[in-house]
């Protein structure tokens, strides 16, 4: 875990000053100018970045739309086939994509709008309105070749875990290391966890000039310890960059973004000599759909890891569970954490693989990165007989025909400790 106590300095020069985000006493520089200061010469330390977005943020408004109309699907009919996908820009929200489903009254529309409604965007003023966006919709039935191949069409069928295959072939990625008591990276846990305070303060009024918009980014120090382990070190630098009002002054934002969200996240991780950006670009008034356009699943990163361990491509959001792209992510993070609080490894990466319309996955691979108390060959001979990768299994043993999923879309599927989210109950091994 990371130490309270001051470190060595390890990274010395002069900064430029950036007259109107320079920050005391905490730092905040307009650009780094030694390289040490960015890529460190000791072998034995490294700079490692995650970030993370509010629900404002057009991609995830995106995966949130999707998330919640796969929800409405589930609520009324658990086995919906959904593949639903959104895209927003200035004034408009698109909804497109396949959706089989015996769910009666579906109003796409007004899930759409509720949506967004509760993301924040319910003012003309910030450029996007609920109640004013246009809502365009082409949604069709899922492809009979697909429902075919996949779970043959029929309900009784589905619940034959050797009937129903994968919806797709692909790789999917599951990851956890012991270095937050989430078993998640601290570089991303810190990057999530400022961006949901980010909204937190927004929408309780404690800062009351922001907008929905916003991202964040956390830069780690971690130093390589006598076992060859990566362990985080110090929190080197901060970006938060969030959408306000307009007439607010630059000043009055990053005192209240730096005394308001970034001390009460990290704490007495926060030092003198950490570098803090607060909208470094100045003036953040056009934001969401207004200021860039949106889609579904162009956040993956964010969604998982922030860029430690791997991500096989496939997005999360707006998939039902017979999509492995989702199902299957969900539970090799089941598995990698479960190994790390088992005491079987520090840090844990599992992949999995799939053809569509095959049952059984077609490889398992596990990488505890020197760090597993047994060979990584026997750690995945006891993930295979303590856990069944079948999609239908899986489904069965996170119950995941629930309408869970838009709680997901936004702040992370992985470290979470609200109800809902199974995969994140290990299993002891």
């Amino acid at each position: 875990m990371l130490s309270m106590s001051r470190l060595p300095a390890l990274f010395r020069s002069s900064w430029k000053r950036g007259a109107a985000f320079l920050l005391r006493p905490f730092s905040s520089v307009t650009g780094v100018t030694k390289a040490e200061e960015y890529a460190p010469h000791d072998p034995r330390t490294l700079l490692f970045t995650s970030e993370s977005v509010t629900e404002g943020h057009p991609d995830k408004m995106c995966d949130q739309i999707s998330d919640r109309v796969l929800d409405a699907c589930l609520m009324k009919d658990s086995l919906s086939k959904v593949a639903c996908e959104a895209a927003v820009t200035t004034g408009i929200v698109f909804v497109f994509g396949e959706i089989t489903t015996k769910a009666t009254g579906l109003d796409v529309e007004n899930e759409v709008r509720e949506c967004v409604r509760s993301i924040g965007f319910d003012n003309a003023a910030y450029g996007f309105d609920a109640d004013t966006c246009a809502v365009v919709q082409s949604i069709h039935k899922q492809s009979p070749d697909i429902a075919g191949g996949v779970h043959t069409g029929h309900d009784h069928e589905f619940w034959d875990a050797d009937k129903l295959g994968a919806g797709d072939q692909g790789l999917m990625f599951g990851f956890a290391v012991d270095e937050t008591p989430e078993c998640m990276p601290m570089s991303h846990s810190l990057a999530t966890k400022l961006a949901q305070r980010l909204a937190d303060v927004r929408k309780s009024g404690e800062v009351d000039f922001l907008r929905p918009d916003g991202k964040t980014q956390v830069t780690m120090q971690y130093r390589k310890d006598t076992e060859g382990v990566w362990i985080p070190e110090r929190v080197h630098t901060v970006v938060v960059s969030t959408q306000h009002h307009d007439g607010v002054s630059m000043s009055t934002i990053q005192e209240a973004i730096r005394e308001h969200v970034i001390r009460p996240v990290l704490g007495q991780m926060l030092e003198a000599k950490t570098i803090l950006h607060i909208n470094p670009s100045g003036r953040f008034v056009i934001g969401g759909p207004h200021g860039d356009s949106g889609l579904t699943g162009r956040k993956i990163i964010v969604d998982t890891y922030g860029g430690w361990g791997a991500h096989g491509g496939g997005a999360f959001s707006g998939k039902d569970p017979t999509k492995v792209d989702r199902s299957a992510s969900y539970a090799a993070r089941w598995m990698a954490k479960s190994v790390v609080k088992s005491g079987l490894a520090r840090r844990c990466l599992i992949q999995v693989s799939y053809a569509i319309g095959i049952s059984h996955p077609l490889s398992l691979h596990v990488n505890t990165y020197g760090t597993g108390q047994m060979p990584d060959t026997e750690i995945a001979s006891l993930l295979l007989k303590n856990f069944d990768l079948r999609p239908l299994s899986i489904i069965r043993e996170l119950d995941l025909l629930r309408p869970i999923y838009s709680q997901t879309a936004s702040y992370g599927h992985f470290g979470r400790e609200e109800p809902g989210f199974s995969w994140e109950v290990p299993k002891p091994l």
